[in-house]
């Protein structure tokens, strides 16, 4: 699949932003949603990953279920990583697909969710 433009792309990750369950947006609060595209080397280590490893998305916060006494912060921040997903896609289908699990998947750590309970609800 070619590379889409940095717009193109980031239209797919505010529609599947767009696309969670209300009730899940109306608590999707001082949170940044980004598009970069690539991972850094720090980023990818903090995380246990070479650089062989491809890392679609990434949570860097404090979530929901940690927060006591919470305020005046900065915002939390996802990332979702453009070059990696266009990359792992053969078709524009698919990438909408992947970034939208994607997305879910950071979110879900916004609210506490880990990979483990991910992986069991099949969202891994």
């Amino acid at each position: 699949m070619h590379s889409l433009s940095r717009e193109e792309f980031e239209d797919i990750v505010r529609e599947a932003l767009e696309g969670l369950p209300e009730e899940f947006l109306a608590r999707l609060e001082n949170v940044d949603v980004v598009v970069e595209d690539a991972p850094t080397w720090e980023q990818l280590a903090r995380n246990g990953l070479g650089p062989q490893d491809a890392l679609f998305g990434l949570y860097e916060g404090v979530p929901l279920t940690d927060r006591h006494g919470y305020s005046m912060v900065a915002p939390d921040k996802i990332t979702i990583f453009q070059q990696p997903l266009e990359a792992e896609c053969e078709t524009r289908d698919e990438l909408v697909e992947e970034v939208r699990r994607t997305v879910v998947h950071e979110v879900a750590h916004f609210f506490g969710i880990d990979d483990e309970a991910l992986d069991e609800m099949g969202l891994g």
